[in-house]
């Protein structure tokens, strides 16, 4: 392995590590359970104006599949995956539960007032859970009501639920029309889980190793970010994996900080792919690194008020090969049967393949989310050419 790397073979490295440019001929269990070991994680978002963010990864690696497999791997009972806070909200492997206890500890040790103060609603909650089994928030208001209880409100009831999650003593179940279901966690997580007790330092050196694999490189603060670990926690865990040989310190021409390179990253000659990727997809969920491997600047606009957005609401990424050429601002109108594209924009410097290309992935989406009809709205600099390419006028 080289000293050094070019910012192309850096980012060919991160998407190779993130499982582009190889698509199975077909997308059943095994091809999805492999991808979420790779990724080890998939970022939860309840926005659904397109497709929820958790689906979107394995579409742009794995193209269509059934979406109701995936919910029956992470969400069914007794499922290989949990719910946890990883990078954010995120479905994880159930075996990597125990390298976030020491998360789980310091959130209970931050709110210990809050516990305490709340004692009540606590107790309450954890006898409910005991004696009805898994439920959602809305569950357990509904009971609250029925059974005249103390009326703590659904607003506290959820904020109790949420509270008992983040410490630990509540697992997520699964989930029914994307609502959490609580349950006491030695109710839906193995034993050989809930025993294994690792000490913190062991626990974020595998954190940033599996950061590691899953981008195949990365500075101390891509690593760090993968999991939302603290700077000086991940400078400490990659100086045990440089010495162990696991990691290697490696420069990237043009940037500012060193790199580390997994011993098991590849480096491959190119990569092929067309793909939309998800704001929260790992590729471009860290808009600094996303700006420093790809040029391309990023920001999400939902909560930006319409009058001040530049791109659009759901904004989506374009990655052609082994460039963002683009973004396509999608939104699926299932009453009218059309996937909507409300903009479209081309990257300075993206090549004269860039629409074609993405034509053909935004043909591949409405296809995989059943939608016979694509409409281009008449907005962003690639819209006109965007609606030539897939055979229709643009409207207004």
């Amino acid at each position: 392995m080289p000293d050094s790397l070019s910012p192309a073979a850096a980012r060919r490295v991160l998407l190779a590590a993130q499982g582009f440019g190889s698509r199975p001929s077909t997308t059943g269990t095994r091809q999805l359970n492999l991808l979420l070991t790779r990724l080890r994680l998939l970022q939860l978002d309840s926005v659904n104006v397109y497709e929820r963010s958790h689906y979107q990864p394995a579409f742009a690696r794995l193209g269509a599949y059934d979406r109701g497999l995936l919910d029956r791997l992470t969400f069914a009972r007794r499922s290989a995956y949990t719910e946890q806070w990883a990078h954010e909200a995120a479905i994880v492997p159930i075996e990597d539960w125990p390298l976030f206890a020491w998360r789980r500890e310091a959130f209970r040790a931050k709110y210990d007032e809050w516990f305490r103060e709340n004692a009540g609603i606590v107790d309450w909650l954890r006898a409910e859970l005991a004696a009805q089994g898994p439920r959602t928030s809305g569950d357990v208001e509904h009971e609250e009501n029925v059974r005249g209880g103390p009326w703590w409100g659904w607003s506290s009831t959820k904020r109790g639920l949420e509270m008992l999650f983040r410490s630990g003593d509540v697992a997520i179940a699964g989930r029914t029309r994307f609502q959490r279901e609580y349950a006491l966690a030695p109710t839906v997580l193995p034993p050989e889980v809930l025993d294994v007790r690792i000490a913190k330092a062991d626990a974020l050196r595998e954190l940033v190793r599996r950061a590691a694999v899953a981008l195949g490189i990365g500075t101390i603060a891509d690593l760090a970010d993968y999991y939302r670990l603290y700077i000086d926690d991940t400078k400490q865990a990659v100086r045990d994996l440089v010495d162990a040989g696991e990691l290697r310190q490696v420069r990237v021409d043009g940037w500012k900080q060193d790199a580390y390179l997994h011993r098991d990253a590849r480096i491959p000659r190119r990569i092929e792919a067309a793909a939309l990727l998800s704001p929260f997809d790992p590729v471009v969920w860290d808009r600094d690194r996303a700006l420093r491997m790809f040029g391309f600047h990023y920001r999400i606009e939902l909560y930006t008020p319409a009058p001040k957005r530049v791109y659009g609401y759901y904004t989506l990424p374009v990655l052609v090969d082994e460039a963002i050429v683009g973004r396509v601002d999608l939104k699926s109108d299932r009453q009218r049967g059309a996937l909507r594209v409300q903009s479209a924009w081309t990257e300075e410097g993206a090549p004269a393949s860039a629409v074609e290309r993405t034509a053909l992935a935004v043909r591949e989406a409405a296809g995989w989310q059943g939608l016979p009809d694509i409409e281009v709205v008449d907005r962003g600099d690639a819209a006109r050419a965007l609606a030539s390419e897939l055979g229709t006028s643009p409207v207004k």
